[in-house]
């Protein structure tokens, strides 16, 4: 695709974007045409389906940013398909899905609007789209998704839970990534969530889970789950990772249950005898926050390449909290006052190390800005979508 081209329909995408309900208006037509094809698909969605304007424009505008690398955007495509088969997607759907996309935006845009260059210009990209994500189909001959049984589930407080479950088969992610889910009390309702330990031949698997107040999925787990529940977790997404080969040590910080690919990582590196230094700093509003920080001193007492440090922006609990903050045992970082960003970059650019960092997608954004202002390069940071 040419400049001028990639230009045009960058320009027309903002229009959608910035525009006040742009993105539900897109993806209602987008799924309008598309069930009038194949009324069928429409039974493989669930019945609310207010999540998919957010995460379907977000995947057509990384698209977009990558049309000059279009290797990564392709990988992006493929994995997504990957992921789509947990839903009974299969190849053979994605040039119908195509070609729903470009008449959703001829609709989109309307009569007025639509030109010659628009339709050529989406065309290519809704064909290159649709066939990246069909070779993504069919290049992943594995299941779609495992069943596991919860075996334990644990609310550490009030809003945030610890859940255990058993896999029928191991499996086979890398600590580091994601996992879809799906809870019997919220079907077909797929969630992202990171196993907070590594894989192993057991098929015990964790995660850590904070309630949103708005969403559906995340109360039903904190506050409905029972031992017994039967999950389904569908093939692994993501790729943070500690790159052995290479000479940086490195940097990792999570907040909230972002630590948990940390944990994972850190849990799995300890299994090895020689490590690169990593430096871990974990943060939250209050001390409370910092749920499993007694666990990671204890893997840092182990582990003498690990440095873990606490930072909170309130010293204090708040007064609907119990029970004071953990004492420092001796020997380990000090807890630090401040904003997490800003605290791990009054050290420095940290620009000798792998970087890391995992959480909410504005602690992300806020953290990756105070490591720029101060040097940081973008390149060596790592991140997740989720």
């Amino acid at each position: 695709m040419d400049a001028r081209t990639a230009a045009l329909v960058r320009a027309n995408f903002r229009t959608v974007v910035e525009v006040p309900h742009g993105p539900e208006r897109l993806i209602s037509a987008f799924y309008g045409h598309l069930f009038a094809e194949i009324p069928a698909l429409r039974e493989l969605f669930p019945s609310a389906m207010d999540m998919q304007p957010k995460r379907l424009v977000t995947a057509i505008q990384f698209v977009l940013d990558n049309l000059e690398n279009w290797d990564r955007a392709q990988r992006f495509l493929e994995q997504l398909a990957r992921d789509h088969r947990k839903y009974g997607v299969e190849a053979a759907h994605y040039d119908i899905a195509g070609r729903a996309l470009l008449a959703a935006f001829r609709s989109y845009n309307g009569a007025a609007n639509w030109h010659r260059g628009l339709e050529e210009g989406w065309r290519d990209i809704t064909i290159l789209i649709s066939a990246s994500m069909a070779i993504g189909a069919n290049s992943d001959k594995s299941q779609p998704f495992w069943e596991a049984t919860v075996v334990g589930h644990r609310r550490v407080v009030d809003d945030l839970a610890i859940v255990r479950l058993q896999s029928d088969t191991p499996i086979p992610y890398l600590a580091g990534q994601y996992v879809p889910i799906a809870i019997p009390q919220r079907p077909k309702m797929w969630r992202y969530l990171s196993p907070a330990i590594p894989t192993n031949p057991y098929g015990e698997i964790e995660f850590h889970v904070r309630k949103v107040r708005t969403g559906w999925v995340s109360p039903a787990i904190v506050n409905e789950t029972q031992v017994g529940d039967r999950w389904m977790i569908a093939a692994p997404l993501g790729g943070l990772h500690v790159d052995l080969s290479s000479r940086r040590d490195v940097l990792m910080i999570g907040s909230g249950t972002g630590i948990a690919p940390l944990r994972a990582q850190l849990i799995e590196m300890g299994r090895r005898g020689i490590n690169p230094r990593v430096h871990l700093f974990v943060g939250g509003r209050y001390p409370c926050d910092l749920y499993d920080v007694e666990n990671l001193w204890q893997l840092s007492q182990s582990n003498p390449w690990l440095t873990v440090v606490p930072v909170c922006e309130n010293e204090t609990n708040p007064w609907w909290h119990p029970y004071p903050p953990a004492d420092t045992p001796f020997g380990m970082h000090r807890r630090l006052i401040g904003n997490l960003g800003a605290v791990v970059a009054s050290f420095g650019g940290w620009t000798d190390r792998q970087i890391q960092i995992a959480g909410s997608a504005r602690m992300i954004a806020d953290t990756k800005r105070a490591l720029m202002s101060v040097g940081t390069p973008e390149s060596i940071i790592q991140c997740d979508p989720v």
